[in-house]
């Protein structure tokens, strides 16, 4: 259980603290939004837009939203009838993600909106549109479309409203300032739509570990669990510059660069990529993937055959399911055991900075999700990612981080990543001391980076010059 923290008086801190960017979390599954296939980020914002409001959602709001909902966010089997609106020269408007691609060619420069929800992927886009919002040529961007046929033209997106949310760091630090350390990790749970309340301060570390590679840039992740612990909830949930794939093919090009018309691959294009069950997953090519990705990882440069090269800080993060013994722990060893062969290289585990111990983790229940009120997922969501551009804990913790002379150069650099993580999400206004850095970041770190190092121990005699156990010390 979660020590220290009155839940009533947390709620009313959050609303007094957060103000309008808080919501009551309990409003999201009332909606039943999400069983139109968007994002909890998207959906959150949808109850802003249309039923703004605190406490839980009326009855009254449900149906309001819904009726929005119906009327703008296209089901998956509603694309045909869009498209048979826009044939008729019916001007039409939607909440869908765009995305924005440019092709070159000897013979001609062509630009180009996708807008997968209705299966258009050669809609036209303005100069301006493209230019107030660069991000639409990267990851793509939510927002509300207006759309319009023209023959001779095709589809022409003729406005575009983006979710957008303020983020002011200076603030953020400020309201850490106004929690204890054990409200602030309630808020950031609640905000991943969590109720701290059913773990324990060990359980909840873990569980904040999955925020580490959205604050943290080049920060590459295994979550190893059997079903039901969430381990992907968070990550479909959060923001747009996030991308999980959870099915269909992998190949080099989805990861790292089409060759044939040289548009980078969504390590490129996003803050962090998570490949979820990655056993399901199709591999094309598994070689030259776990090629490429050995040299991403290590250096943060993407490649593919010497015709493309460019730079990212996209984190990684691999999630696969692991069969439980009777006593809930894990039944095969090595744990790697279980990932596709191809991804048990050692060289390949090596580069991942952590693995978190997902068995550690109660499955979820009904009583697992918030019930009270967090922070809007949009506006979470982009915080966490403009962390990563602080540098201050980076800095603090590759100074003052030491794993001692003779440690493994990676082990080293991955505790600093980590712990630098853990520093930026709970200590953001920079008022700790050393224990609290030990406690709440090292430690936490090390039992990450330990998982990795404990798989390589054992599998490969190359590492066993080094100790077994990591020790850190604060110099």
């Amino acid at each position: 259980m979660m020590p220290d923290t009155d839940t009533e008086q947390l709620q009313a801190k959050i609303a007094r603290v957060f103000g309008n960017q808080a919501i009551d979390k309990r409003r999201l599954a009332a909606s039943r939004l999400q069983s139109r296939g968007i994002p909890g980020y998207v959906a959150e914002w949808v109850l802003d837009t249309v039923v703004p409001g605190t406490g839980p959602l009326t009855a009254e709001e449900a149906v309001k939203v819904q009726e929005w909902a119906a009327r703008v966010i296209p089901k998956p089997d509603e694309g045909n009838i869009i498209r048979n609106r826009l044939m008729a020269g019916q001007p039409v408007k939607l909440l869908t993600p765009v995305q924005v691609d440019v092709l070159l060619s000897q013979k001609k420069a062509d630009r180009i909106a996708r807008l997968p929800m209705i299966g258009v992927n050669d809609a036209r886009i303005t100069d301006e549109l493209v230019n107030n919002y660069p991000a639409l040529l990267k990851q793509g961007m939510w927002g509300v479309t207006e759309l319009l046929y023209i023959p001779d033209q095709g589809v022409v997106i003729t406005g575009f409203k983006p979710m957008q949310a303020t983020i002011n760091l200076q603030g953020w630090r400020e309201a850490r300032a106004q929690f204890t350390l054990d409200e602030w990790r309630a808020v950031l749970l609640q905000s991943m739509g969590y109720n701290p309340d059913v773990f324990t301060p060990d359980q909840q570390m873990l569980m904040l570990a999955r925020l580490l590679p959205l604050v943290q840039k080049n920060l590459h992740l295994m979550e190893l669990a059997p079903k039901g612990t969430g381990k992907s909830y968070v990550y479909e949930n959060i923001s747009p510059q996030v991308r999980l794939v959870s099915g269909g093919n992998v190949s080099p090009a989805v990861l790292f660069v089409n060759n044939s018309n040289g548009l980078p691959g969504i390590l490129a294009r996003y803050s962090v990529v998570v490949l979820d069950e990655i056993q399901t997953l199709k591999f094309e090519k598994p070689e030259e993937i776990v090629g490429g990705l050995k040299g991403y990882l290590a250096n943060g440069r993407i490649t593919r055959g010497g015709l493309h090269e460019m730079a990212s800080d996209c984190g990684f993060v691999l999630l696969a399911n692991i069969t439980l013994d009777s006593n809930l722990r894990p039944a095969k060893d090595p744990l790697i055991g279980e990932l596709p062969k191809f991804l048990q290289e050692t060289a390949f585990i090596d580069r991942l900075r952590g693995l978190i111990p997902g068995w550690e983790i109660p499955k979820l229940t009904q009583n697992s999700f918030a019930k009270g009120s967090g922070l809007k997922a949009d506006y979470f969501g982009d915080v966490l990612i403009a962390l990563r551009h602080d540098m201050d804990a980076d800095t603090y913790c590759s100074r003052h981080v030491n794993l001692g002379p003779k440690a493994f150069q990676r082990n080293q650099e991955s505790v600093r990543a980590l712990a630098s993580g853990y520093l930026k999400l709970l200590f953001p206004h920079n008022e700790f001391d050393e224990a609290d850095l030990y406690r709440y970041c090292i430690q936490p770190a090390i039992k990450l980076r330990q998982g990795i190092w404990n798989q390589l121990y054992n599998l490969d005699a190359e590492y066993r010059q080094f100790d077994k156990n990591l020790v850190a010390v604060i110099g």
